[in-house]
């Protein structure tokens, strides 16, 4: 499958609609004090717009080791499943290879993350205990309590390896 195929799908897990806006803060205070947008960013595949994608930070710092919130807007629809199987996809590119772990992973993904549609709001955010808390429209999904999956879950767009590295440099503020 096409690389840009799988950042779009499992990109799309989070989502920050404009008339969602006020959800998505929201969620991202109960996590982060003083949350600021550390970068925004679009992704497009040739005419087409994928997502919308932003990221939270205390003070628009951003510091891995510290609460931070990944939004994006969705601007097309997808399965759940799809985006918990295109998130291992993109793990595993960067060079993440515990099969049984990426297989757990899997199955608690694909619990949690609903279908989605074109202006639905879905909210990634990582606490203080690295601890993976997802949001749709206001509402919590769930959690994940791997510090190890949370790392590599937002990996897919903030490590170095990421497919998509003109996104992650816009999300981290350095246009």
């Amino acid at each position: 499958m096409i690389r840009f195929n799988k950042m779009l799908v499992a990109g799309s897990l989070f989502g920050l609609a404009n008339v969602q806006v006020s959800a998505a803060v929201s969620d991202v205070e109960k996590y982060i004090e003083n949350p600021e947008v550390v970068g925004k960013t679009r992704l497009k595949v040739l005419f087409w717009n994928i997502y919308d994608a932003t990221l939270y930070a205390s003070q628009g710092k951003w510091n891995s080791e510290q609460p931070y919130a990944l939004a994006l807007t969705y601007l097309r629809d997808f399965e759940g499943k799809s985006i918990a199987s295109r998130s291992i996809d993109e793990m595993r590119d960067q060079g993440y290879s515990d099969d049984v772990k990426l297989a757990t992973w899997y199955e608690q993904m694909n619990s949690l993350f609903p279908d989605v549609k074109e202006g639905e709001t879905i909210t990634g955010i990582s606490d203080g205990n690295k601890t993976c808390h997802f949001y749709k429209n206001g509402e919590l999904l769930g959690s994940i309590d791997d510090p190890e999956f949370t790392q590599q879950f937002f990996d897919i767009w903030l490590s170095e390896k990421t497919s998509e590295p003109k996104m992650r440099k816009e999300l981290l503020g350095k246009r």
